[in-house]
């Protein structure tokens, strides 16, 4: 792939150097063939199926409406000399060994094969201009911006073919698109990875986003505090962006973090300690809100999960004198 890429690269600067509207390459009808059989065996969708387009941006095949046979029965006729590629008849490639081998045996079974591969093709086009408006008006349907939203993808016609449309692009094969599929209506946390990208099941969407999400050293909120003697009037302000200490028990550095896999603390009103993934689970956390989960830390210990509960190792009780309230911006 990155040599054809080079030599399309190539083209275009010589398109740019000597003002050409287009470039006219020498695919032929065999070619096309080929590529649908290739298409097929790999599990390309159906745009796979359609061989390949006679235009493509300045790209133009005249000559995929005759096969590799007229052309070279023609080159004959005209006395003119070819070269034919020596690794066009190794067997190292796929599609020489769909040339060399799978179309020879297909034509023992219908000798007009080539002939059909392409009539299909041609009437695939016209197929899929519906399948893409389909797709493209389903894409408006499940799409968010902070996922695919799975109850409306399943009450589409076929789920998986917009599923696939979706993903297929962003580097997901088709066996890994089946499995994502077959996880829609199960469990979420599930999570499928391609080279760059990962999808991950949460509860009603699927999560799309880059394989190592960026670490974040700063947190996406100011904190700031107010410290004050403590007072029998003194009411702790409602909120979740608030939070309330006994600064006596605040006896070491105060920093913020993202949670880690193994934090634990002792949630406010309550005794014993509780992990803060499972805190997280049973609050119904999606995956992604999860992983933006702040906390701050006293040290070794969790004081407040941000926006959420603060530690009860650090209330305020009756041998308090003074406090400190926290409040995110």
């Amino acid at each position: 792939m990155a040599a054809r890429e080079l030599r399309y690269e190539w083209f275009e600067k010589l398109r740019v150097k000597h003002g050409a509207d287009t470039i006219a390459v020498a695919h032929h009808r065999d070619d096309s063939v080929e590529t649908i059989l290739l298409n097929l065996i790999r599990g390309t969708g159906i745009s796979g199926l359609l061989g390949i387009r006679p235009r493509n941006g300045t790209i133009v095949r005249p000559l995929l409406c005759v096969s590799r046979e007229e052309i070279i029965r023609y080159l004959q006729h005209i006395k003119q000399e070819y070269v034919t590629d020596s690794t066009n008849t190794e067997d190292e490639y796929t599609r020489n060994k769909i040339r060399l081998h799978l179309l020879p045996l297909m034509e023992e079974i219908n000798p007009s094969v080539r002939k059909t591969l392409t009539e299909t093709g041609n009437y695939l086009n016209e197929v899929y201009a519906i399948y893409r408006k389909g797709i493209a008006d389903a894409k408006e349907r499940v799409i968010t911006p902070e996922g695919i939203r799975i109850d409306a993808l399943l009450k589409e016609p076929a789920p998986r073919s917009v599923l696939f449309e979706i993903l297929h692009p962003l580097g997901f094969n088709s066996s890994q698109i089946n499995n994502i599929a077959s996880t829609l209506q199960s469990q979420p946390g599930k999570v499928f990875i391609n080279k760059k990208r990962r999808v991950i099941k949460d509860r009603d969407l699927l999560l799309i986003g880059p394989l190592k999400p960026e670490k974040e050293s700063e947190p996406p909120f100011r904190l700031i505090s107010e410290e004050k003697m403590y007072t029998p009037d003194f009411h702790i302000p409602k909120g979740k962006e608030f939070a309330c200490f006994d600064a006596d028990k605040l006896d070491a550095p105060l920093y913020c973090r993202k949670w880690q896999i193994g934090d634990v603390f002792v949630p406010f009103g309550m005794k014993g300690k509780k992990k803060i993934s499972d805190y997280l689970t049973d609050r119904k956390f999606s995956i992604r809100e999860k992983e933006q989960q702040w906390v701050l830390c006293c040290g070794k210990r969790i004081a407040w999960l941000i926006g959420e509960r603060t530690d009860n190792r650090f209330r305020i009780d009756e041998h308090t004198q003074r406090i400190i309230v926290y409040r995110t911006i």
